[in-house]
Formats: C-alpha cells, structure tokens, sequence
C-alpha cells in the first residue's frame, strides 16, 4: 500500500467563491463564472452554453493544428459577465476598485 502524499495543497478557491450563472443578453447562453479580479475571469461552459452561443457557432476553423482553432470568447457574454459583475450580481474576488477607465481594462 503507498503513503498518501502529504505535500499536496488542496485547491479551496470555489468552496470560498463558487462560480456563480451568468447569462448572455444577446442569445441567452448562461455560463457559469468567477471573477477573481477585474481582470481575471473564470468560465465553464455547459453543453447547452456551447450550442446556444451565437458567437461560437459561427466561429470558423482556422487551423488543422491543435488549439489553434480554440474559441477565444464571445464578445455579448463577455460584456454581460463585467456588466453583472459592476452591478454586484457576479462576486469580484479582488479588493481592488473598479478601475476609472473600463474601456481599458476589457
């Protein structure tokens, strides 16, 4: 029998902040999300967020290399998920203020 390793820190993030539903405004897609700064934004996308999203069913293959056709974002979530999270309805894990200048920091 082996000996359990003791070096190993368990990830305990989304037991303090779980993801929370967000949902588009442009084609109802709902992801759910985790924003640990204004900056920095985690997303799961379900099955049924994949096949709603607009922006992704029309994303073209660009590449026969692997990752290079990765989905880099839909634009109408992206703006729901900073618009829910100015609004309080998205936790910001960060302390740090909304910054000035949002069209800056998309």
């Amino acid at each position: 029998m082996s000996t359990p390793r003791t070096d190993v820190r368990l990830d305990v993030r989304l037991e303090a902040a779980p993801m929370q539903p967000v949902g588009c405004g442009t084609c109802g897609a709902t992801v759910l999300a985790r924003k640990s700064s204004w900056d920095q934004t985690t997303l799961q996308w379900t099955a049924a967020a994949l096949a709603t999203c607009a922006e992704r069913r029309t994303t073209t293959a660009g590449s026969e290399r692997p990752n290079r056709n990765a989905f880099t974002g839909c634009s109408a979530l992206t703006a729901a998920i900073r618009a829910a999270a100015v609004a309080g309805q998205l936790d910001v894990q960060s302390d740090e203020p909304l910054p000035t200048n949002p069209e800056a920091h998309p």
